[in-house]
């Protein structure tokens, strides 16, 4: 592998391309023509234009993607998060194109992407999952199966995610006014709109397993991030480690993962992801086949760089590290800065950044690609900075976490910064006390956003 050409924008390209550097791998950015003053251009070695604002016509063509990774002899191509990470199309024209995707192979992205498919390869990998249904495109068969897991229920998109496609009905009812609503946006957002229905764990937490494997079949797991800070099932904020998990479930849930992985013969890094219920069982959910958001956590505590990891493992090369070498240490926590305004319903802020102050001192590490002056276009994802700290404990990081957030200023956009000053004073945050619908029960209460306990 010689030359990296990173198939995003924004944030985590700036980030492939940092490691990229550090390994001495030449770079290539592109960009839209929303993105021509983005940072990332400047930072890579070469940049190509792809196309209008628009993702479908520049992020997400991947003719466009594989033409210019031909034009500047890229061998390699990293997706980041989002748009085409998660395409087994996608990944199998690189490999067509002699191209090396950064990434699980084709088959494995196929495999973990169909949701009620995942479902049962994890059932038949001795994973715990979730009561529920096969898939079916006829809704009829959505009322069948939810009479048989018992109210209430999750409808959920069969190709789906990030939360779209899904619905919530606590009875027949309910359920037969929403499936027509589920299907038509999953066949929207996915080209499917294929259904299966979920047993809906209520107050359940969401814990995702970090793992990362290579080409000679080895798996080796980089433990939990929780999650459960959650709006519209949109993460705001996570942690690592979890402060609900036992070392038991802690080890049981790494386990299951790693044998998920296994029977998919995964490589690159990815994410398992599970709830965990009141008793503390847990459930698989789904599998992310791609680099999360939420990685930079992972990296705080166990030291590991992981988009570093997937460079190598896309190289062909081994897995330096065995499982007895990840060790965990001390607890970090990323709060999500989006340019939305929480007192008007999170509405996306789009504008130019007037003027900014970044947080610093020990522990602290924003990922970000804005300056002052900077147009956060309307086109793609409102996340504009990852705020992350460490510390050695976890009442240390949400003390470190404060301090950083009141040091963070951006004046010409509405961001969520001030809900996420109120969440580190929150009781409830502060015990470790959460679950996926906590935050949306907070949003409801009457303080302003903007006011702290």
């Amino acid at each position: 592998m010689r030359k990296v050409l990173i198939a995003n924008r924004s944030e985590i390209a700036l980030r492939v391309i940092r490691t990229c550097r550090e390994l001495e791998l030449a770079t290539v950015a592109v960009y839209s023509d929303a993105d021509r003053d983005a940072i990332h251009v400047r930072e890579a070695d070469e940049a190509v234009a792809i196309g209008k604002p628009h993702a479908r016509e520049s992020y997400l063509n991947a003719e466009k993607l594989i033409d210019a990774a031909r034009e500047t002899d890229a061998d390699a191509i990293h997706p980041g998060y989002g748009f085409l990470s998660e395409s087994s199309r996608f990944a199998g024209a690189c490999e067509a194109a002699g191209i090396t995707f950064v990434g699980p192979p084709p088959g494995a992205i196929a495999a973990m992407g169909d949701k009620a498919a995942a479902r049962r390869l994890a059932g038949d990998a001795g994973v715990p999952v979730v009561p529920g249904t096969d898939a079916s495109a006829d809704p009829e068969a959505s009322l069948r199966g939810a009479d048989g897991v018992g109210y209430p229920v999750m409808v959920k998109a069969a190709a789906g995610g990030g939360g779209r496609g899904i619905r919530i009905a606590r009875d027949a009812d309910e359920l037969r006014g929403l499936v027509g609503d589920a299907a038509r946006e999953a066949e929207a957002a996915f080209g499917d709109g294929s259904l299966y229905v979920e047993k809906h764990l209520e107050r359940a937490r969401h814990v995702e397993i970090q793992v990362v494997g290579d080409r000679h079949g080895k798996v080796v797991h980089f433990y939990e991030r929780e999650c459960s800070l959650q709006r519209r099932r949109q993460k705001l904020v996570e942690e690592s480690p979890s402060p609900a998990l036992d070392p038991s479930t802690r080890e049981a849930m790494a386990r299951a993962a790693v044998r998920l992985a296994e029977a998919v013969e995964y490589t690159s890094a990815g994410t398992v992801e599970f709830l965990v219920d009141e008793d503390d069982r847990f459930y698989f959910i789904e599998m992310n086949t791609r680099l999360q958001v939420e990685h930079g956590v992972t990296e705080m505590v166990t030291g590991t760089d992981l988009v570093r990891e997937q460079l190598r493992v896309a190289a062909g090369e081994p897995l330096e590290l065995s499982q007895d070498d990840v060790r965990p240490n001390g607890s970090s926590v990323e709060f999500r800065v989006n340019a939305e305004d929480p007192e008007r319903d999170f509405q996306p802020a789009p504008g130019r950044i007037e003027s900014l102050e970044l947080p610093g001192g020990p522990g602290v590490r924003i990922d970000t690609a804005i300056y002052p002056g900077y147009a956060v276009p309307p086109f793609y994802d409102s996340l504009i900075a990852k705020l992350m700290v460490w510390a050695p404990t976890r009442e240390q990081a949400l003390r470190r976490g404060r301090r950083a957030l009141e040091e963070f200023r951006i004046e010409g956009v509405a961001t969520t910064i001030p809900l996420h000053l109120r969440l580190v004073e929150d009781e409830r945050v502060v015990a470790g006390d959460v679950h996926t619908g906590y935050l949306e029960e907070l949003l409801a209460s009457p303080q302003e956003v903007g006011e702290t306990a």
